[in-house]
């Protein structure tokens, strides 16, 4: 049983929209935003929030998937682990990426040296943080743009902290 219920009966129509994208996409799983129901303006404002960070931008999806579930076994969130994005593996993701991701993936021949530079400045940034310095970011400037690298660290910020505070809610009982 999760510490805190989630809303079986949605009343608001904008949550109820969300719902079915959340269904039709499969991330955030439903389950994350039935229980954010109980305050459905908040609810609204953080799925807008990471709606944005995953689907909009100039990172593809894919990577940002691999980053997503890497932060998830990072940071011992069960229940997002178990999600996956349509979008994600409609784009080729596979079960193998995902675990590669998760493993020791600096040296998987699975990903190009911009996708382990990637993958490192989320690992870094809850792991190693005091290897994020000048000499990282004029490396990761050599595959992404300034405003990409941005792109990546705020979504590393926001999924990660959701990840950490789903934790504490014991939902893999409830899945």
């Amino acid at each position: 049983m999760s510490y805190i219920e989630p809303v079986d009966n949605v009343k608001s129509e904008k949550i109820q929209e969300i719902l079915a994208e959340c269904e039709k996409y499969n991330i955030p799983g439903d389950l994350f935003l039935r229980i954010l129901a109980h305050v459905p303006g908040y609810a609204e404002s953080l799925y807008d929030a990471m709606k944005r960070s995953f689907y909009s931008g100039n990172v593809s999806h894919k990577l940002k998937e691999l980053i997503r579930i890497q932060l998830a076994y990072i940071s011992g969130d069960r229940y997002s682990q178990s999600l996956r994005s349509e979008i994600a593996q409609e784009e080729g993701l596979t079960e193998d990426d995902i675990q590669s991701a998760c493993d020791d993936f600096k040296k998987s021949e699975r990903f190009s040296e911009e996708e382990k530079w990637a993958l490192s400045f989320s690992y870094f940034m809850y792991r190693e943080p005091s290897k994020i310095d000048s000499k990282f970011y004029k490396t990761g400037k050599l595959f992404y743009s300034e405003a990409q690298i941005m792109e990546m660290g705020s979504f590393i910020a926001l999924h990660y902290g959701l990840q950490v505070f789903m934790r504490t809610l014991n939902l893999n009982s409830i899945q």
